[in-house]
């Protein structure tokens, strides 16, 4: 077992659930659990000024050893999806992965398919990490915050290799938007982040979605069932009707694809008397977020001019924008991770992500951060994997990345 692989497991086995509901930063203790683990890790590496914050974010800072280089940060985050539980996770490893579909021990009726994984294919003989198929796995971003640390060990062990100052961030509650709530820029102390979050291996990404979060309440008019004629509403038939006007072969996750954007009902909640659907808004295009709204609001017109005893509320929160416009502010972030891409013996690809990252509002705070890849897959999901050797060629990247950096 190679120390990222073992690095990787026991950071899978704590549960770091992020909390959409609670009031707390971080949204849930075992995301301080974990901070605070690798707080220790940075300390024993040699990073004697590795702490935690108040709110769980880690920093700590791997000297530079060629003068006059910009700082580069890696930052990558500790909680994991709400979408899927990560309570009791035993994660999987297939040595050697014969090829073919994997059948998951902990729920026989799970199957990670080729079909379904086309990438597995290309990884015959490599060792693979799945769940058992009863949680998630936690490699978003867990992967991430193995490869940092690897970074780490990498760096500090061999000290020829030559480098500029680089930093190191670990953050909250991603998942639900806070990643970089409590993160600050002064304290972080760097020209250039990069997150380590992203799928695969090689990948390059400066563009991602803007997102807003709707949520749309809906009121109707409870009353005992009994007595209910002619008086009662049930607001939870208006939200079905509501969802029924919503776009059906399109604007939607499962319709959509590459630059498509679109509107997608993730959570409903209430009663007869009041119904609440959380809905993600989602666009490359910023200016398309007002369109999807008002298409919201505009449903909710119409039922209440179809019902006139009901009340539809639309609540737009900001969450995030589209990394590619703070890039101007770095032009070399792209070009130079890409240039150590190639370094690393593997072909670059720069894509756009269909969803956010920390980097995404660290970009918008002024501090230009692209993604890279981390050998993630089926993330949020209990059919989720990683490939450790993909892990491996990211701790690659990154080494020869500080290298280009520092003008090496």
């Amino acid at each position: 077992m190679t120390t990222l692989e073992e690095r990787f497991i026991r950071y899978a086995r704590i549960d770091t659930t992020a909390d959409e509901r609670s009031t707390t930063y971080p949204s849930t203790p075992n995301q301080l659990v974990l901070g605070n683990m690798l707080r220790d890790e940075l300390f024993a590496l040699g990073l004697k000024d590795a702490y935690q914050t108040e709110y769980g974010i880690v920093y700590a800072t791997i000297p530079g050893n060629v003068q006059g280089v910009p700082t580069v940060a890696f930052v990558a985050h500790v909680d994991t999806s709400p979408e899927t539980t990560a309570k009791h996770c035993n994660p999987q490893v297939i040595r050697n992965y014969p090829g073919g579909d994997i059948v998951l021990l902990g729920d026989t009726t799970k199957m990670i398919r080729t079909a379904d994984s086309p990438e597995l294919l290309g990884l015959v003989g490599k060792t693979i990490i799945t769940t058992d198929g009863t949680t998630l796995l936690g490699g978003d971003d867990k992967a991430g915050v193995a490869v940092i640390m690897e970074l780490v060990k990498t760096l500090v062990e061999n000290p020829a290799i030559p480098h500029g100052p680089v930093r190191v961030c670990f953050t909250c509650d991603e998942e639900i938007g806070k990643g970089v709530t409590h993160v600050d820029l002064k304290e972080l102390a760097a020209d250039v982040a990069y997150t380590l979050d992203g799928s695969g291996v090689g990948e390059v990404e400066g563009e991602t979605f803007s997102a807003d979060k709707a949520t749309v309440t809906i009121k109707g008019v409870n009353i005992h069932p009994a007595i209910a004629k002619g008086r009662m509403l049930n607001a939870v038939k208006l939200a079905g009707e509501f969802l029924a006007k919503l776009p059906q072969g399109t604007l939607s996750p499962e319709t959509t694809e590459e630059m498509e954007g679109f509107v997608h009902p993730y959570i409903i909640e209430g009663g007869v008397g009041e119904v609440k659907i959380h809905v993600l808004l989602r666009d490359f295009n910023t200016p398309k977020l007002t369109e999807y709204a008002e298409m919201l609001r505009r449903i909710g017109r119409e039922i209440e001019a179809a019902h006139p005893k009901a009340n539809v509320k639309v609540d737009v929160a900001y969450q995030y924008r589209n990394m590619r416009d703070g890039m101007v502010k770095e032009p070399r972030a792209i070009p130079y991770a890409i240039e150590a891409t190639k370094r690393a013996g593997l072909t670059p690809v720069q894509k756009s992500i269909r969803g956010g990252t920390d980097g995404s509002r660290l970009t918008e705070m002024g501090l230009p951060t692209p993604n890279l890849s981390t050998g993630e897959h089926n993330f949020h999901s209990p059919l989720e994997w990683v490939c450790v050797e993909e892990m491996e060629a990211c701790v690659r990247v990154c080494v020869e990345l500080v290298q280009v950096w520092a003008g090496k």
